[in-house]
């Protein structure tokens, strides 16, 4: 090979790395602009979809002040801090709070250190024994699976050892045979961020739609996209928002629905 022939497909090389650096970078960029990115459920800004988050004369806003527990290194299945941010917001004045998907806890704890003293937080997640009493079903993500069998690690989590951890209810079992009865129709917010396979997205949002109440809000993680390990997430929500008015809250990977208040 000629040396001008070597500087040919490096440069092509080159242009290729370039051009897939470009289009992440403008993915990301669009996603913290709150940008649409052409997905099918619209975006809106947070001060639309909930009144915390509406700026005062100072351009802040108390109402939105939050206990935040920032990343400081590679946390497992997490959340960034904007959404964090959000999670912690939405959670105060909440006193009853469900979260699929455990993962390090971090997230249980930042809803758990906003809430109301008395409130109560329940996270689900499977134990590291559980693996095998994973349900998977023709059809659903292969990476899904293997990313959600990755977070069930953990035996002990963020919250453990500290203030809130009473306010917190931990439950152990695959999410598709947990019984919600304790709590339906009660909760002020419901997170969803457990397996991202396309049949427990859509077990986990029946049980959220049976155990939020009037009023109250519940949140999706990871809708990104048709690709990668949150494909079924992407393909579910879209799905639901021919039944129920979604909407993706900007600069963030979370969809949110508000249930009807009770007239």
């Amino acid at each position: 090979m000629s040396i001008l022939h070597g500087l040919v497909i490096l440069g092509a090389l080159a242009s290729i790395t370039f051009a897939a650096l470009f289009l992440s970078y403008r993915r990301r960029l669009y996603m913290v602009l709150g940008r649409d990115l052409g997905f099918p459920i619209p975006t809106i800004a947070l001060k639309e979809f909930d009144p915390r988050f509406v700026p005062g004369p100072f351009g802040v806003s108390l109402d939105a002040e939050v206990w935040l527990l920032p990343e400081l290194g590679r946390v497992v299945g997490g959340v960034n801090e904007r959404e964090l941010w959000i999670l912690g917001a939405l959670a105060k004045g909440a006193r009853c709070l469900f979260e699929f998907g455990t993962a390090t806890g971090r997230t249980t704890y930042v809803m758990a250190r906003n809430a109301t003293p008395d409130a109560v937080v329940g996270t689900l997640t499977l134990a590291p024994e559980q693996v095998a009493s994973y349900a998977s079903v023709a059809g659903d993500s292969r990476t899904a699976a293997h990313a959600a069998l990755d977070e069930t690690r953990f035996r002990s989590f963020v919250y453990s050892g500290t203030e809130v951890e009473s306010r917190v209810r931990q439950y152990f079992g695959d999410s598709k045979a947990f019984d919600d009865t304790d709590w339906l129709g009660r909760c002020d917010l419901v997170f969803i961020d457990g397996s991202h396979a396309y049949s427990y997205i859509q077990s986990d949002t029946q049980k959220a739609f049976r155990m939020v109440k009037s009023g109250g809000i519940v949140l999706w993680h990871d809708y990104r996209g048709s690709r990668g390990s949150t494909r079924d997430v992407y393909r579910f929500l879209n799905e639901l928002r021919a039944t129920h008015p979604l909407v993706r809250l900007a600069g963030t990977r979370i969809v949110a629905w508000r249930a009807p208040a009770a007239e």
